[in-house]
């Protein structure tokens, strides 16, 4: 189904592995148009409960763009391909289901964007960030000079997008820009372990959760979008039956209605 991914799916949670391990799995068109695919099938496959994002191989999670696929090009086509970036992770980022980014070796450029784009970031102890694009003469274009900024903060973030520096996992975590690190034969399982739990808890309110803390860097009301999305649970079945099972000391069934 796809030429640059391997999925596989088991208990509700669906792994997604770029897989150009001779590239460092460097995203090119047809990286996105398999993510673009892939996303679609996150939101229309009921059994998907849950996604993690990872790199084949040892050496990179994403290394970057393809830059071949640069050369060439002028500014209103530098846009349509930063459009086309900024789309699926922005797709990533308000998709309705839970997303890690589970990194292994290099995130730079595009493929440090994409970390961003997830929900929640867990790095090897080998994991490496930056936004290397000024080496180039380039900025990031796929979201990357504002992901940076909501996570590490306007400082930090300007000084690796203007020297084009590296971090290392251990500084990474310190920053706030991943949750967790560890050894890279724990990544998945870390991975793993986390959304098993997430995955238990009610459907609906895990989406509700990312809405509205997507919200606090949108153009919405925050506040708002959380009074709305809480009301909106008090209509779901999962409401009910978890509250039902709170009361009566059980463990709540949802069901995801």
């Amino acid at each position: 189904m796809y030429t640059t991914l391997l999925t596989s799916l088991e208990n509700g949670i669906f792994i997604v592995t770029i897989n150009r391990p001779d590239k460092l799995n460097a995203l090119n068109k047809d990286v996105f148009t398999d993510l673009d695919a892939m996303l679609k099938e996150v939101e229309n496959n009921a059994g998907i409960r849950g996604v993690i994002i990872t790199g084949a191989g040892q050496k990179a999670f994403v290394a970057g763009a393809d830059i071949t696929e640069f050369l060439g090009l002028h500014g209103s086509q530098g846009m349509e391909l930063a459009r086309r970036g900024q789309e699926i992770f922005s797709r990533i980022e308000g998709c309705t289901k839970p997303v890690i980014a589970a990194v292994n070796g290099f995130a730079l450029g595009g493929g440090c964007e994409l970390a961003m784009a997830c929900h929640i970031r867990i790095a090897s102890e080998n994991a490496k960030f930056g936004q290397p694009e000024v080496n180039l003469g380039l900025i990031p274009g796929y979201g990357g000079t504002q992901r940076l900024v909501q996570l590490i903060g306007k400082g930090r973030a300007l000084e690796l997008l203007m020297t084009a520096g590296m971090i290392d996992a251990t500084t990474a975590l310190q920053f706030g820009l991943v949750n967790h690190m560890v050894q890279q034969e724990q990544l998945l399982p870390k991975a793993i372990e986390i959304l098993s739990v997430i995955t238990s808890k009610a459907p609906l309110a895990i989406s509700r959760c990312i809405t509205a803390a997507n919200a606090v860097f949108g153009q919405e009301n925050g506040y708002q979008v959380e009074l709305e999305s809480f009301g909106q649970c008090f209509d779901t079945e999962d409401m009910k039956e978890g509250t039902t099972a709170f009361l009566e000391k059980r463990k709540a069934n949802f069901k995801g209605k």
